[in-house]
């Protein structure tokens, strides 16, 4: 039998499903696929499994607590770093005190700037230990501590013509001293003369909060000589920061007492060089 004469069938009708057109129904292309032979269908879609069931999440069978958090904290600043102490608390350290038999009056701090407060610092110097450091430029005394560290104060330094530069030596100091303003201060200064009174060693004023000395002194002598220049408490603390005195160098009451506590006598005072500076054996003969 011709085979071509068995396919005749097939062709037509897939040539009556074309000339169906939009019109061609479902049964129609069912029924010319009908005709075709098995190796000439489309092979089937491959079957599509069904997704696995979804598992429901059981009970944790560890319990486990929650974990608290706590925020981060920044670390300490180190002083090998060169970085500045933790702010003092200067309500309780220039607060009213008792010293002995007077009262130490608390400062207005309103009266002073806040960087010539007292502080623990960073600082750089050649200087051993113990070694006191005026620096007139800057209003500041720096007590040279151990591990390149100082305790700074705030100073009031000479006024222009009255500033002097230098080594000397603490030859000793006093708790509440006497004043015994030189003779050329009380020409300079003649209104001192109704403020002294006969003392043990001259006229003078007694020690005390009235005192200009304030509640500690020490006295810088070159050798044997005195220099006739001390560091000085003062009751007018709202000079620190300022060129006023006539070569001393003023501090706070609070922070005489606390600078006189840890210079000893023989310590080493160094005074830097400023801006119309003198040597101190020109300026004491004034």
């Amino acid at each position: 039998m011709d085979i071509g004469i068995l396919r005749r069938p097939l062709a037509l009708a897939f040539v009556a499903a074309g000339l169906a057109g939009c019109n061609t129904t479902q049964s129609a292309v069912q029924n010319a696929v009908a005709f075709a032979t098995p190796s000439e269908r489309e092979p089937p879609p491959p079957a599509i499994e069904p997704p696995p069931p979804a598992i429901e999440p059981g009970p944790d069978p560890i319990a486990r607590a929650p974990v608290e958090t706590l925020p981060l904290e920044p670390p300490p600043r180190s002083a090998s770093l060169g970085s500045d102490a933790a702010e003092p608390k200067y309500s309780a350290i220039y607060g009213e005190t008792r010293d002995g038999e007077h009262i130490v009056p608390a400062v207005k701090l309103s009266q002073i700037s806040s960087q010539f407060l007292r502080k623990n610092v960073a600082y750089a110097t050649k200087e051993p230990p113990g070694t006191v450091v005026v620096d007139p430029s800057n209003h500041f005394l720096y007590f040279v501590e151990g591990g390149g560290r100082a305790t700074r104060y705030g100073v009031g330094v000479g006024r222009e013509g009255f500033v002097w530069s230098g080594d000397a030596t603490i030859k000793n100091k006093q708790e509440w001293p006497d004043w015994y303003p030189p003779k050329e201060m009380v020409e300079r200064r003649p209104d001192l003369k109704a403020k002294m009174v006969k003392l043990q060693s001259g006229e003078g004023m007694h020690g005390g909060p009235s005192n200009p000395l304030g509640a500690r002194a020490m006295y810088l002598w070159q050798g044997d000589k005195d220099t006739l220049f001390r560091i000085h408490g003062t009751n007018e603390p709202w000079t620190i920061g300022h060129s006023e005195s006539s070569g001393c160098i003023r501090m706070i009451n609070q922070d005489a007492i606390d600078l006189y506590n840890k210079a000893q006598p023989g310590a080493r005072v160094v005074v830097l060089g400023s801006r119309g500076s003198q040597s101190v054996e020109k300026l004491s003969q004034r």
